[in-house]
Protein backbone atom coordinates (compact mmCIF):
# COMPACT_ATOMS: atom_id res chain seq x y z
CA UNK A 1 0.00 0.00 0.00
CA UNK A 2 1.70 3.35 -0.96
CA UNK A 3 0.50 7.11 0.37
CA UNK A 4 0.10 9.62 -1.69
CA UNK A 5 2.44 12.30 0.18
CA UNK A 6 1.82 15.21 -1.92
CA UNK A 7 0.50 18.30 -0.90
CA UNK A 8 -1.18 20.92 -1.97
CA UNK A 9 -0.32 24.56 -2.68
CA UNK A 10 -3.27 26.67 -1.04
CA UNK A 11 -4.57 29.63 -3.38
CA UNK A 12 -3.17 32.88 -2.12
CA UNK A 13 -5.90 34.52 0.03
CA UNK A 14 -6.03 38.52 -1.35
CA UNK A 15 -5.95 41.05 1.63
CA UNK A 16 -6.07 44.45 1.44
CA UNK A 17 -7.75 46.41 -1.44
CA UNK A 18 -7.47 43.47 -3.99
CA UNK A 19 -9.21 41.37 -1.56
CA UNK A 20 -11.80 43.80 -0.88
CA UNK A 21 -12.78 44.36 -4.11
CA UNK A 22 -11.85 41.30 -6.22
CA UNK A 23 -9.45 43.02 -8.26
CA UNK A 24 -6.96 40.78 -9.48
CA UNK A 25 -10.24 37.84 -9.78
CA UNK A 26 -11.73 39.94 -12.08
CA UNK A 27 -8.68 40.91 -14.21
CA UNK A 28 -7.41 43.88 -13.41
CA UNK A 29 -5.23 45.87 -11.18
CA UNK A 30 -4.86 49.02 -8.59
CA UNK A 31 -3.41 50.96 -11.11
CA UNK A 32 -6.48 50.19 -13.85
CA UNK A 33 -9.04 51.08 -10.98
CA UNK A 34 -7.60 54.35 -10.04
CA UNK A 35 -6.69 55.39 -13.59
CA UNK A 36 -10.33 53.99 -14.73
CA UNK A 37 -12.05 56.19 -11.58
CA UNK A 38 -10.17 59.42 -12.79
CA UNK A 39 -11.53 58.78 -16.35
CA UNK A 40 -14.99 58.63 -14.86
CA UNK A 41 -14.98 61.78 -12.99
CA UNK A 42 -13.50 63.89 -15.75
CA UNK A 43 -16.40 62.88 -18.25
CA UNK A 44 -18.94 63.52 -15.79
CA UNK A 45 -17.82 66.37 -13.73
CA UNK A 46 -19.65 68.43 -16.17
CA UNK A 47 -22.50 67.66 -14.17
CA UNK A 48 -21.13 70.02 -11.36
CA UNK A 49 -20.99 72.84 -13.83
CA UNK A 50 -23.99 72.03 -15.83
CA UNK A 51 -26.51 71.32 -13.09
CA UNK A 52 -26.40 74.73 -11.37
CA UNK A 53 -26.97 76.41 -15.07
CA UNK A 54 -30.08 74.30 -15.59
CA UNK A 55 -31.38 74.91 -12.27
CA UNK A 56 -30.39 78.37 -10.79
CA UNK A 57 -31.82 80.97 -12.50
CA UNK A 58 -35.30 80.44 -12.33
CA UNK A 59 -37.70 82.00 -9.31
CA UNK A 60 -40.22 79.49 -7.81
CA UNK A 61 -43.31 80.76 -6.41
CA UNK A 62 -41.41 81.66 -2.88
CA UNK A 63 -39.43 84.81 -4.71
CA UNK A 64 -36.44 82.85 -4.65
CA UNK A 65 -33.87 80.48 -6.83
CA UNK A 66 -32.82 77.33 -5.66
CA UNK A 67 -31.22 77.59 -2.28
CA UNK A 68 -33.47 79.92 -0.86
CA UNK A 69 -31.33 82.72 -2.38
CA UNK A 70 -31.66 85.45 -4.54
CA UNK A 71 -28.52 86.10 -5.40
CA UNK A 72 -28.11 84.18 -8.78
CA UNK A 73 -23.89 83.33 -7.34
CA UNK A 74 -24.91 82.12 -4.79
CA UNK A 75 -27.87 80.42 -6.01
CA UNK A 76 -24.92 78.46 -8.61
CA UNK A 77 -22.29 77.85 -5.62
CA UNK A 78 -24.88 76.40 -3.52
CA UNK A 79 -26.11 73.71 -6.18
CA UNK A 80 -22.44 73.37 -7.60
CA UNK A 81 -21.32 72.43 -3.97
CA UNK A 82 -24.61 70.32 -3.32
CA UNK A 83 -24.21 68.56 -6.61
CA UNK A 84 -20.62 67.10 -6.00
CA UNK A 85 -21.49 66.24 -2.67
CA UNK A 86 -24.44 64.09 -3.25
CA UNK A 87 -22.25 62.49 -6.20
CA UNK A 88 -19.52 62.04 -4.20
CA UNK A 89 -21.25 60.36 -1.35
CA UNK A 90 -23.32 57.96 -3.70
CA UNK A 91 -20.55 56.99 -6.01
CA UNK A 92 -18.50 55.80 -2.72
CA UNK A 93 -21.31 54.09 -1.83
CA UNK A 94 -21.69 52.10 -5.21
CA UNK A 95 -18.45 50.90 -4.94
CA UNK A 96 -18.06 49.71 -1.17
CA UNK A 97 -22.04 48.26 -1.68
CA UNK A 98 -22.25 47.00 -4.89
CA UNK A 99 -17.98 46.30 -6.05
CA UNK A 100 -19.84 47.53 -9.60
CA UNK A 101 -17.62 49.92 -11.46
CA UNK A 102 -20.45 52.94 -12.11
CA UNK A 103 -20.77 56.23 -10.77
CA UNK A 104 -23.62 58.19 -9.80
CA UNK A 105 -24.59 62.27 -10.01
CA UNK A 106 -27.79 64.39 -10.60
CA UNK A 107 -30.05 62.85 -13.55
CA UNK A 108 -29.79 65.12 -16.59
CA UNK A 109 -33.48 65.60 -18.07
CA UNK A 110 -34.47 65.38 -14.56
CA UNK A 111 -33.22 68.49 -13.64
CA UNK A 112 -35.03 69.84 -16.80
CA UNK A 113 -38.15 68.62 -15.90
CA UNK A 114 -37.80 69.62 -12.06
CA UNK A 115 -37.05 73.69 -13.97
CA UNK A 116 -40.24 73.12 -16.35
CA UNK A 117 -42.24 72.27 -13.14
CA UNK A 118 -41.20 75.47 -11.27
CA UNK A 119 -41.89 77.70 -14.63
CA UNK A 120 -45.08 76.33 -15.63
CA UNK A 121 -47.12 76.07 -12.10
CA UNK A 122 -45.29 79.16 -10.66
CA UNK A 123 -48.79 80.72 -10.10
CA UNK A 124 -49.89 77.82 -7.94
CA UNK A 125 -46.41 79.28 -6.18
CA UNK A 126 -44.95 75.79 -6.07
CA UNK A 127 -41.15 75.58 -5.12
CA UNK A 128 -37.62 73.78 -5.66
CA UNK A 129 -38.11 72.37 -2.36
CA UNK A 130 -41.71 70.95 -3.01
CA UNK A 131 -40.38 69.56 -6.13
CA UNK A 132 -37.27 67.89 -4.25
CA UNK A 133 -39.70 66.76 -1.83
CA UNK A 134 -41.43 64.80 -5.41
CA UNK A 135 -38.04 63.14 -5.87
CA UNK A 136 -37.43 62.00 -2.60
CA UNK A 137 -41.44 60.28 -2.40
CA UNK A 138 -40.14 58.64 -6.38
CA UNK A 139 -37.04 57.56 -4.64
CA UNK A 140 -38.72 55.77 -1.73
CA UNK A 141 -41.27 54.16 -4.19
CA UNK A 142 -38.19 52.73 -6.40
CA UNK A 143 -36.40 51.32 -3.62
CA UNK A 144 -39.70 49.68 -2.00
CA UNK A 145 -39.64 47.78 -5.41
CA UNK A 146 -36.00 47.19 -4.98
CA UNK A 147 -36.49 45.61 -1.91
CA UNK A 148 -40.08 43.65 -3.08
CA UNK A 149 -37.63 42.40 -5.71
CA UNK A 150 -39.62 43.44 -8.58
CA UNK A 151 -37.34 46.06 -10.27
CA UNK A 152 -34.52 42.85 -9.99
CA UNK A 153 -37.69 40.38 -11.49
CA UNK A 154 -38.15 42.89 -14.20
CA UNK A 155 -34.40 43.30 -14.90
CA UNK A 156 -34.00 39.44 -15.76
CA UNK A 157 -37.08 39.31 -17.55
CA UNK A 158 -35.87 41.62 -20.13
CA UNK A 159 -35.26 39.62 -23.27
CA UNK A 160 -31.69 39.12 -24.24
CA UNK A 161 -31.96 40.78 -27.77
CA UNK A 162 -33.09 43.53 -26.49
CA UNK A 163 -30.58 43.97 -23.79
CA UNK A 164 -28.07 43.94 -26.45
CA UNK A 165 -29.65 46.38 -28.02
CA UNK A 166 -30.10 48.89 -24.93
CA UNK A 167 -26.29 48.69 -24.55
CA UNK A 168 -25.93 49.65 -28.24
CA UNK A 169 -28.07 52.26 -28.23
CA UNK A 170 -27.02 54.22 -25.50
CA UNK A 171 -23.59 54.05 -27.23
CA UNK A 172 -24.95 55.75 -29.80
CA UNK A 173 -26.56 58.12 -27.39
CA UNK A 174 -23.14 59.02 -25.54
CA UNK A 175 -21.20 59.46 -28.60
CA UNK A 176 -24.52 61.91 -29.47
CA UNK A 177 -23.70 63.71 -26.50
CA UNK A 178 -20.03 64.07 -26.84
CA UNK A 179 -21.01 65.43 -30.43
CA UNK A 180 -23.50 67.86 -28.84
CA UNK A 181 -21.19 68.81 -25.72
CA UNK A 182 -18.49 69.80 -27.91
CA UNK A 183 -20.92 71.96 -30.40
CA UNK A 184 -19.07 69.33 -33.59
CA UNK A 185 -23.41 69.33 -34.23
CA UNK A 186 -25.92 71.72 -32.92
CA UNK A 187 -28.92 73.11 -33.02
CA UNK A 188 -29.13 75.52 -36.17
CA UNK A 189 -28.94 79.45 -35.94
CA UNK A 190 -31.70 79.55 -38.90
CA UNK A 191 -35.21 79.30 -37.45
CA UNK A 192 -37.08 76.31 -39.73
CA UNK A 193 -34.35 74.43 -40.86
CA UNK A 194 -32.57 70.90 -40.00
CA UNK A 195 -32.55 69.90 -36.82
CA UNK A 196 -29.21 69.90 -36.33
CA UNK A 197 -26.37 70.65 -38.93
CA UNK A 198 -22.57 70.23 -38.38
CA UNK A 199 -20.91 73.10 -36.52
CA UNK A 200 -21.80 76.64 -37.24
CA UNK A 201 -23.94 77.19 -40.33
CA UNK A 202 -23.05 73.62 -41.53
CA UNK A 203 -19.62 74.38 -41.11
CA UNK A 204 -16.55 74.04 -38.23
CA UNK A 205 -15.46 77.01 -37.13
CA UNK A 206 -13.76 77.77 -33.72
CA UNK A 207 -10.76 77.03 -31.45
CA UNK A 208 -12.89 74.56 -29.16
CA UNK A 209 -13.70 72.61 -32.04
CA UNK A 210 -10.52 71.93 -33.32
CA UNK A 211 -10.00 71.22 -29.41
CA UNK A 212 -12.61 68.33 -29.93
CA UNK A 213 -11.34 66.94 -33.42
CA UNK A 214 -8.00 66.84 -31.92
CA UNK A 215 -8.75 64.82 -28.44
CA UNK A 216 -11.11 62.32 -30.59
CA UNK A 217 -7.85 61.25 -33.00
CA UNK A 218 -5.64 61.38 -30.13
CA UNK A 219 -7.81 58.88 -27.95
CA UNK A 220 -8.39 57.21 -31.30
CA UNK A 221 -4.46 56.60 -32.50
CA UNK A 222 -3.61 55.84 -28.40
CA UNK A 223 -6.15 53.00 -28.29
CA UNK A 224 -4.73 51.52 -31.54
CA UNK A 225 -1.58 51.31 -30.39
CA UNK A 226 -2.78 49.93 -26.81
CA UNK A 227 -1.34 52.91 -24.94
CA UNK A 228 -2.16 52.62 -21.20
CA UNK A 229 -4.21 55.54 -19.71
CA UNK A 230 -5.00 56.52 -23.72
CA UNK A 231 -8.28 58.33 -22.61
CA UNK A 232 -7.02 59.95 -19.50
CA UNK A 233 -4.21 61.01 -22.20
CA UNK A 234 -6.33 62.56 -24.59
CA UNK A 235 -8.36 64.06 -21.91
CA UNK A 236 -5.38 66.39 -20.41
CA UNK A 237 -4.09 66.66 -24.19
CA UNK A 238 -6.78 68.51 -25.13
CA UNK A 239 -7.21 70.24 -21.87
CA UNK A 240 -3.48 71.54 -22.46
CA UNK A 241 -4.34 72.35 -25.40
CA UNK A 242 -7.21 74.18 -24.77
CA UNK A 243 -5.97 76.37 -22.30
CA UNK A 244 -3.14 77.31 -24.63
CA UNK A 245 -5.31 78.37 -27.45
CA UNK A 246 -7.94 80.39 -24.61
CA UNK A 247 -4.37 82.18 -23.24
CA UNK A 248 -3.19 83.01 -26.81
CA UNK A 249 -6.62 84.06 -28.60
CA UNK A 250 -8.78 84.91 -25.54
CA UNK A 251 -11.72 83.16 -26.67
CA UNK A 252 -14.01 83.15 -23.50
CA UNK A 253 -17.38 81.69 -22.91
CA UNK A 254 -20.51 81.41 -24.83
CA UNK A 255 -22.78 84.50 -24.21
CA UNK A 256 -26.57 85.35 -25.12
CA UNK A 257 -28.25 88.58 -25.72
CA UNK A 258 -31.46 89.78 -23.88
CA UNK A 259 -33.36 87.76 -26.48
CA UNK A 260 -31.68 84.80 -25.83
CA UNK A 261 -29.84 84.97 -28.79
CA UNK A 262 -26.56 83.21 -28.93
CA UNK A 263 -23.93 86.05 -29.56
CA UNK A 264 -20.14 83.80 -30.24
CA UNK A 265 -21.29 80.59 -30.88
CA UNK A 266 -17.41 79.63 -31.69
CA UNK A 267 -16.37 80.40 -27.81
CA UNK A 268 -16.64 77.58 -25.31
CA UNK A 269 -19.75 76.23 -24.25
CA UNK A 270 -19.67 75.88 -20.58
CA UNK A 271 -16.02 76.15 -19.03
CA UNK A 272 -13.12 78.51 -19.93
CA UNK A 273 -10.17 76.76 -19.70
CA UNK A 274 -7.64 78.67 -17.91
CA UNK A 275 -5.77 78.66 -14.58
CA UNK A 276 -7.84 79.97 -12.05
CA UNK A 277 -6.86 82.70 -9.51
CA UNK A 278 -7.07 79.86 -6.76
CA UNK A 279 -7.39 76.55 -6.42
CA UNK A 280 -9.44 76.20 -3.22
CA UNK A 281 -12.70 77.57 -2.31
CA UNK A 282 -14.66 76.19 1.26
CA UNK A 283 -17.66 74.61 0.52
CA UNK A 284 -21.52 76.04 1.44
CA UNK A 285 -23.54 72.92 2.20
CA UNK A 286 -26.74 75.28 2.59
CA UNK A 287 -29.01 74.18 0.42
CA UNK A 288 -28.60 70.65 1.66
CA UNK A 289 -31.72 69.34 3.13
CA UNK A 290 -33.90 71.81 1.23
CA UNK A 291 -36.65 69.91 0.80
CA UNK A 292 -40.44 69.48 1.41
CA UNK A 293 -42.32 65.92 1.03
CA UNK A 294 -45.95 67.11 0.69
CA UNK A 295 -45.64 70.36 -0.29
CA UNK A 296 -46.50 70.07 -3.80
CA UNK A 297 -49.82 67.76 -3.58
CA UNK A 298 -51.63 70.96 -1.40
CA UNK A 299 -50.04 73.18 -4.22
CA UNK A 300 -50.24 71.78 -7.79
CA UNK A 301 -53.13 68.97 -6.64
CA UNK A 302 -52.62 65.15 -6.21
CA UNK A 303 -52.93 63.96 -10.11
CA UNK A 304 -50.40 66.66 -11.26
CA UNK A 305 -47.98 65.56 -8.79
CA UNK A 306 -48.54 62.02 -9.32
CA UNK A 307 -48.33 61.89 -12.90
CA UNK A 308 -44.51 64.10 -11.85
CA UNK A 309 -43.67 61.26 -9.50
CA UNK A 310 -44.52 58.78 -12.19
CA UNK A 311 -42.43 60.26 -14.90
CA UNK A 312 -39.88 60.23 -12.39
CA UNK A 313 -40.13 56.58 -11.64
CA UNK A 314 -40.20 55.35 -15.24
CA UNK A 315 -37.07 57.60 -15.93
CA UNK A 316 -35.17 56.55 -12.87
CA UNK A 317 -36.51 52.39 -13.25
CA UNK A 318 -35.29 52.30 -16.82
CA UNK A 319 -32.08 54.65 -17.38
CA UNK A 320 -30.59 52.80 -14.58
CA UNK A 321 -31.28 49.32 -15.66
CA UNK A 322 -29.97 50.25 -19.26
CA UNK A 323 -26.97 51.76 -17.68
CA UNK A 324 -26.02 49.01 -15.79
CA UNK A 325 -26.49 46.21 -18.90
CA UNK A 326 -24.49 48.66 -21.01
CA UNK A 327 -21.74 49.65 -18.51
CA UNK A 328 -21.37 44.73 -17.24
CA UNK A 329 -21.39 44.67 -20.75
CA UNK A 330 -18.29 46.36 -21.71
CA UNK A 331 -16.60 45.12 -18.48
CA UNK A 332 -17.85 41.67 -19.30
CA UNK A 333 -19.13 41.35 -16.15
CA UNK A 334 -22.52 39.93 -16.87
CA UNK A 335 -23.23 36.11 -16.47
CA UNK A 336 -24.93 34.16 -19.47
CA UNK A 337 -28.00 35.80 -18.96
CA UNK A 338 -27.01 38.90 -19.14
CA UNK A 339 -27.30 39.97 -15.36
CA UNK A 340 -24.57 41.73 -13.64
CA UNK A 341 -23.45 41.17 -10.81
CA UNK A 342 -24.71 41.88 -7.08
CA UNK A 343 -27.56 43.30 -9.13
CA UNK A 344 -30.01 43.96 -6.26
CA UNK A 345 -27.13 45.73 -4.06
CA UNK A 346 -26.75 47.80 -7.76
CA UNK A 347 -30.40 48.88 -7.67
CA UNK A 348 -30.72 49.69 -4.08
CA UNK A 349 -27.46 51.88 -4.18
CA UNK A 350 -29.30 53.80 -7.36
CA UNK A 351 -32.28 53.78 -5.61
CA UNK A 352 -30.94 55.35 -2.48
CA UNK A 353 -29.17 57.94 -4.54
CA UNK A 354 -32.65 59.51 -6.07
CA UNK A 355 -33.71 59.90 -2.30
CA UNK A 356 -30.14 61.48 -1.39
CA UNK A 357 -30.35 63.78 -4.65
CA UNK A 358 -34.05 65.26 -3.45
CA UNK A 359 -32.98 65.28 0.19
CA UNK A 360 -29.69 67.09 -0.75
CA UNK A 361 -32.04 69.46 -3.04
CA UNK A 362 -30.38 69.06 -6.30
CA UNK A 363 -32.09 66.77 -8.18
CA UNK A 364 -32.25 62.97 -8.31
CA UNK A 365 -29.16 60.79 -8.61
CA UNK A 366 -28.70 57.85 -10.58
CA UNK A 367 -25.88 55.67 -12.42
CA UNK A 368 -24.07 57.76 -15.29
CA UNK A 369 -23.40 56.18 -18.70
CA UNK A 370 -20.14 58.31 -18.77
CA UNK A 371 -18.51 55.15 -16.42
CA UNK A 372 -18.39 53.72 -19.80
CA UNK A 373 -15.32 55.86 -20.12
CA UNK A 374 -13.51 54.51 -16.81
CA UNK A 375 -14.38 50.65 -18.17
CA UNK A 376 -12.41 51.52 -21.01
CA UNK A 377 -9.64 52.37 -19.35
CA UNK A 378 -9.79 48.86 -17.49
CA UNK A 379 -12.05 49.47 -14.62
CA UNK A 380 -13.48 46.28 -13.85
CA UNK A 381 -14.16 46.92 -9.69
CA UNK A 382 -15.89 49.41 -7.21
CA UNK A 383 -12.51 50.60 -6.10
CA UNK A 384 -13.37 53.03 -9.25
CA UNK A 385 -16.50 54.54 -8.32
CA UNK A 386 -14.74 55.13 -5.02
CA UNK A 387 -12.06 57.34 -6.42
CA UNK A 388 -14.60 58.99 -8.56
CA UNK A 389 -16.25 59.52 -5.97
CA UNK A 390 -13.34 61.46 -3.72
CA UNK A 391 -12.49 63.11 -6.53
CA UNK A 392 -16.07 64.91 -6.24
CA UNK A 393 -15.53 65.54 -2.78
CA UNK A 394 -12.46 67.28 -3.41
CA UNK A 395 -14.46 68.69 -6.11
CA UNK A 396 -16.12 71.21 -3.32
CA UNK A 397 -12.94 72.64 -1.78
CA UNK A 398 -10.91 72.30 -5.68
CA UNK A 399 -13.79 72.83 -7.85
CA UNK A 400 -11.80 76.05 -9.93
CA UNK A 401 -9.12 73.19 -10.64
CA UNK A 402 -11.39 71.06 -12.10
CA UNK A 403 -13.68 73.75 -13.43
CA UNK A 404 -10.80 74.00 -16.07
CA UNK A 405 -11.51 71.27 -18.14
CA UNK A 406 -14.22 72.31 -20.90
CA UNK A 407 -16.18 70.17 -22.32
CA UNK A 408 -14.92 70.17 -26.00
CA UNK A 409 -11.86 68.21 -23.71
CA UNK A 410 -13.77 65.61 -22.08
CA UNK A 411 -16.45 64.87 -25.03
CA UNK A 412 -13.89 63.14 -27.02
CA UNK A 413 -13.96 60.14 -24.61
CA UNK A 414 -17.63 60.24 -25.02
CA UNK A 415 -17.58 59.75 -27.95
CA UNK A 416 -14.88 56.89 -28.88
CA UNK A 417 -16.83 54.94 -25.49
CA UNK A 418 -19.60 55.20 -27.69
CA UNK A 419 -18.31 53.80 -30.89
CA UNK A 420 -16.84 50.96 -28.81
CA UNK A 421 -20.23 50.31 -27.15
CA UNK A 422 -21.97 50.34 -30.74
CA UNK A 423 -19.29 47.19 -31.36
CA UNK A 424 -22.01 45.06 -29.70
CA UNK A 425 -24.69 45.76 -32.64
CA UNK A 426 -23.50 42.59 -34.62
CA UNK A 427 -24.46 40.07 -31.90
CA UNK A 428 -28.19 41.13 -32.56
CA UNK A 429 -29.62 38.82 -35.21
CA UNK A 430 -31.11 41.33 -37.96
CA UNK A 431 -32.55 38.60 -40.15
CA UNK A 432 -34.87 37.95 -37.58
CA UNK A 433 -37.89 40.94 -37.53
CA UNK A 434 -38.93 40.00 -34.61
CA UNK A 435 -35.65 41.00 -32.56
CA UNK A 436 -34.39 43.23 -35.40
CA UNK A 437 -37.26 45.58 -35.11
CA UNK A 438 -37.64 46.40 -31.23
CA UNK A 439 -33.52 46.42 -31.37
CA UNK A 440 -33.56 48.79 -33.99
CA UNK A 441 -36.22 50.95 -32.45
CA UNK A 442 -34.46 50.76 -28.72
CA UNK A 443 -31.39 52.10 -30.44
CA UNK A 444 -32.44 54.82 -32.80
CA UNK A 445 -35.10 56.27 -30.12
CA UNK A 446 -32.32 56.46 -27.96
CA UNK A 447 -30.32 59.60 -29.67
CA UNK A 448 -33.40 60.59 -31.91
CA UNK A 449 -35.60 61.34 -28.64
CA UNK A 450 -32.52 62.38 -26.14
CA UNK A 451 -33.95 59.56 -23.74
CA UNK A 452 -32.80 56.63 -22.41
CA UNK A 453 -36.14 55.53 -21.35
CA UNK A 454 -38.03 55.94 -24.45
CA UNK A 455 -35.74 53.72 -26.25
CA UNK A 456 -36.27 51.43 -23.75
CA UNK A 457 -40.21 52.15 -24.35
CA UNK A 458 -40.40 51.84 -27.29
CA UNK A 459 -38.40 48.30 -28.04
CA UNK A 460 -40.79 46.68 -25.13
CA UNK A 461 -44.02 47.49 -26.40
CA UNK A 462 -42.45 47.10 -30.25
CA UNK A 463 -41.38 43.35 -28.80
CA UNK A 464 -45.38 42.88 -27.18
CA UNK A 465 -47.32 43.79 -29.94
CA UNK A 466 -44.69 41.69 -32.84
CA UNK A 467 -45.62 38.43 -30.53
CA UNK A 468 -49.22 39.36 -30.48
CA UNK A 469 -48.90 39.54 -34.28
CA UNK A 470 -47.00 36.47 -34.65
CA UNK A 471 -49.43 34.68 -32.15
CA UNK A 472 -46.62 33.91 -29.69
CA UNK A 473 -48.20 35.33 -27.00
CA UNK A 474 -46.71 32.58 -24.30
CA UNK A 475 -43.32 33.94 -25.23
CA UNK A 476 -43.74 37.15 -23.86
CA UNK A 477 -42.41 37.22 -20.09
CA UNK A 478 -45.41 37.95 -17.69
CA UNK A 479 -43.61 41.11 -16.26
CA UNK A 480 -43.38 42.10 -19.71
CA UNK A 481 -47.27 42.87 -20.57
CA UNK A 482 -47.51 44.63 -17.26
CA UNK A 483 -44.35 46.84 -18.02
CA UNK A 484 -45.53 47.59 -22.16
CA UNK A 485 -48.63 48.82 -20.45
CA UNK A 486 -46.71 51.12 -17.66
CA UNK A 487 -44.91 52.43 -20.61
CA UNK A 488 -47.88 53.00 -22.99
CA UNK A 489 -49.40 55.19 -19.95
CA UNK A 490 -46.16 57.12 -20.13
CA UNK A 491 -45.78 57.92 -23.60
CA UNK A 492 -49.29 59.24 -23.33
CA UNK A 493 -48.80 61.06 -19.92
CA UNK A 494 -49.63 64.92 -21.27
CA UNK A 495 -53.18 63.87 -22.27
CA UNK A 496 -53.79 61.72 -19.63
CA UNK A 497 -53.20 64.44 -16.79
CA UNK A 498 -55.68 66.54 -19.15
CA UNK A 499 -57.92 64.17 -18.94
CA UNK A 500 -57.87 63.10 -15.40
CA UNK A 501 -57.69 67.13 -14.39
Amino acid sequence: MSTDTRTTTPTPTRSGLDGFFKISERGSTVAREVRGGVVTFFTMVYIVVLNPIILSGVVDGSGTMIGGTTDLTRSKLLVAVGTAVVAGVMSILMGLVANFPIALAAGLGINGLITGMVLTHSAEKITFADLMGLVVIEGVIILVLVLTGFRKAVFKAIPGPLKVAISVGIGLFIAYIGVIDAGFARRPTTPGSVPSELGIGGSLDGWPTLVFVVGVFLIAVLLIRKVKGAILIGIVAATVLAMALEAIFKIGPRVFDDKGALMNPSAWALTVPKLPDSITNTPDLGILGQFSLLGSFEKIGIVTAVMFVFSLLLADFFDTMGTVVAIGTEAKLLDEDGNPPHTDRILVVDSVAAIAGGAGGVSSNTSYIESASGVEEGARTGLASVVTGVLFLLATFLAPLFAVVPSEAAAPALVIVGFLMMTQVKNIDWDDMEIALPAFLTIVLMPFTYNITVGIGAGFIAWVLIKIARGKTREVHPLLWIVAAFFVVYFIKAPLESMLT
